[in-house]
């Protein structure tokens, strides 16, 4: 195949247009963040399901003080109805009666009393559990709301710039005859330097380096390893 050096020259540009193609695609489909807003959303998940027992923790506590509050209720009504029946008993023996009975709730009060406080003690530090791992999600949610957004605009970015770059594309492989942009998007292109193809990074033995020598440079050569097209410049050193 026939083509001048300055054509062939040109298809450096397509290489590395295309290279930063498949970049900056990688970078649309695969963001740098997304693999911190995944390890975040597992994370969020063992999280939650911590805080949902400490939830059930506080409920059970708040239910056990809520009972003993019916219970004292309870006792202080039966122990101010005993009051004034005192008051207006008549019967000594009912009067004894009342006043061990109010004493035995005098006491079941105090002990109820004294057991509640523990109870509130054990419901604020259930509480205070709680708000902690509220907090810990609350981090989680702030990281990857951030990284979640970042990922977006590097995602829009990227998009522009895909667009832009196709757009380059088009310009650049319009300034070549037909048949040698089709042959590059078949095979590819790499500059021949250092007796190394840029295309699969191979170095060409002295038997290969020969055989290109004697390609034309108005002609097409190509790499005996990949088959890519062996673009020729005065950095090629042949």
């Amino acid at each position: 195949m026939n083509a001048t050096p300055a054509d062939q020259r040109i298809l450096l540009d397509l290489v590395d247009l295309d290279r930063r193609i498949l970049v900056t695609e990688a970078s649309r489909k695969n963001p740098p963040q997304a693999v911190r807003v995944a390890e975040l959303t597992a994370q969020k998940q063992g999280q939650s399901q911590e805080l949902a027992q400490r939830l059930g923790a506080r409920d059970d506590v708040a239910l056990e003080l809520s009972r003993l509050e019916s219970d004292v209720k309870v006792a202080e009504a039966r122990r101010q109805r005993d009051q004034e029946r005192l008051a207006t008993a008549s019967d000594p023996k009912q009067a004894v009666a009342f006043e061990h009975e109010i004493a035995a709730l005098t006491k079941r009060l105090s002990d109820l009393e004294d057991a509640e406080l523990v109870i509130m003690e054990r419901l604020e530090e259930a509480e205070a559990a709680v708000a902690e791992q509220k907090a810990v999600i609350d981090i989680t949610n702030e990281e990857g709301a951030r990284l979640t957004a970042e990922a977006r605009e590097l995602i829009a970015k990227a998009t522009s710039d895909l667009e832009e770059l196709a757009r380059d594309r088009v310009a650049v492989i319009g300034r070549i005859p037909e048949a040698l942009a089709k042959q590059y998007d078949r095979v590819g292109a790499g500059l021949l330097t250092r007796n190394t193809c840029g295309a699969c990074n191979m170095v060409l033995n002295a038997t290969d380096l020969q055989e290109v020598r004697t390609v034309s440079v108005h002609e097409v050569a190509f790499c005996p390893n990949c088959g890519a097209i062996l673009v020729r410049t005065e950095e090629s050193g042949l």
